[in-house]
């Protein structure tokens, strides 16, 4: 038996098996950087929706809001008397 070819083929796998783990290491890098990226563009829209939903939250707890949404729906407040304009001419 050789000593010296079994050393070389032995030595060819262990540098097969580092190339392997290195390679599957930065498969591993690369896909959790782009998830990581993707996610990071997901948490962006989010945060701009929310923001978008707090100043709507707030928006609705003004009573002027209220008011304003009443009189569109044709609703007008107990005792007040309601006029109808017709016959304006177009401008």
């Amino acid at each position: 038996m050789r000593w010296d070819r079994l050393g070389r083929v032995a030595m060819l796998g262990v540098l097969a098996t580092i190339s392997y783990l290195y390679l599957s290491a930065g498969v591993t890098l690369v896909s959790t950087w782009s998830a990581a990226k993707r996610d990071g563009a997901q948490v962006a829209a989010l945060e701009r929706q929310n923001a978008q939903l707090q100043a709507q939250h707030t928006a609705l707890q003004e009573r002027t809001t209220l008011i304003r949404e009443a009189r569109a729906l044709g609703m007008q407040r107990p005792g007040e008397q309601v006029y109808v304009v017709q016959g304006l001419p177009a401008n």
